[in-house]
């Protein structure tokens, strides 16, 4: 029986998490839920708390489902620099990636969220926090490597990068324009090159 249950608490947020993303937590109706997993309300909430629960798990496997491809690449790079590269080159396709699912899980669940969800907006934060944390760890690597130049704020630089990813992911969704990425992309590897000891 409780494999059971996981299975169909698995196959559940594989239905809901698209429709979370593309229409938000409160343009998201219950009957969109019990309409694309073929469960009634008792169902769906025998796996889940409640709404809530529910988007914040299905935020989390959006946001899964884009970060781990990048995760596995940077993994198979020893050096800071070549994951780094190896980031720059994921984001480059990444427009491609999120055009058909709605877009980005963390932007759009950012937006939706803010001033009017405050635990699914706590629960982007934290992804976006670790994210980010992530780069600074990296930038740090490279200082400790020996690849990036010593005086490099790491903090600084990797919240920059990250920041510079998100506001170009935001302009491209919006414009339906795959140029705003393609062009940050560029100018975060000419201040990567910049950073670097040759």
């Amino acid at each position: 029986m409780q494999r059971d249950s996981t299975l169909t608490h698995s196959l559940i947020l594989e239905k809901v998490a698209p429709i979370f993303n593309k229409k938000g937590y409160s343009g998201t109706a219950l009957s969109d839920l019990t309409q694309a997993t073929g469960l009634t309300k008792g169902a769906l909430y025998f796996h889940f708390r409640n709404k809530q629960d529910l988007a914040i798990q299905a935020f989390r496997l959006n946001v899964k489902k884009v970060i781990n491809p990048l995760a596995e690449k940077m993994m198979a790079q020893d050096s800071a620099v070549e994951k780094l590269e190896v980031l720059i080159a994921f984001y480059r396709e990444y427009y491609g990636l999120i055009v058909e699912e709605g877009g980005c899980p963390i932007l759009n669940m950012a937006t939706d969220a803010n001033n009017n969800n405050p635990e699914l907006f706590e629960a982007v934060k934290k992804i976006i926090l670790k994210l980010e944390g992530g780069l600074i760890e990296l930038i740090e690597l490279g200082i400790d490597q020996g690849e990036i130049k010593k005086d490099t704020d790491a903090v600084a630089f990797g919240k920059n990068i990250y920041s510079m990813i998100e506001g170009s992911v935001f302009m491209s969704v919006t414009h339906r324009d795959p140029s705003y990425v393609a062009n940050i992309m560029d100018l975060i590897a000419k201040l990567l090159k910049e950073k670097m000891n040759h």
